[in-house]
């Protein structure tokens, strides 16, 4: 089964570990094979990643583009982990489908997780910010 893919201009894509950006009108591809694709929307840059939340979004994100989890993304994923962990305990139900995820090596899924760690991540800081 393929993937149907449209581009806006100037939309990025990450596909095969590959940044590719689209020019200046709309494409479509047709992705005839199984392929690790992020688009734009679901790309975190080193840059952006300035929570403990968004850096394990990041280090997912590696895994995914890249060989998995390798001795070096392991234990950059482990030390996050356990900082936020530490510091909200609350988190453990999604860091533990993400874990669980990344065991099993389905990246992606762990991403889309990863994703709900950073939203739940910015209601704890919101809630602080309102306490404080």
């Amino acid at each position: 089964m393929s993937l149907k893919l449209t581009l806006k201009p100037g939309e990025k894509v990450i596909l095969a570990g590959t940044v590719i950006t689209n020019g200046p009108t709309v494409a479509h591809l047709q992705i005839e094979n199984q392929v690790t694709l992020l688009r734009q929307k679901e790309i975190l840059t080193e840059a952006e990643a300035t929570t403990p939340c968004k850096k394990i979004y990041l280090v997912v994100q590696l895994m995914y583009i890249g060989d998995g989890l390798t001795s070096e993304l392991a234990p950059l994923y482990w030390d996050l982990v356990r900082g936020v962990l530490e510091a909200a305990p609350s988190t453990n139900d999604l860091i533990s489908q993400i874990s669980a995820y990344i065991v099993d090596s389905s990246f992606y899924p762990a991403l889309k997780v990863a994703k709900k760690l950073i939203s739940y991540e910015e209601e704890l800081m919101n809630h602080a910010t309102k306490l404080g």
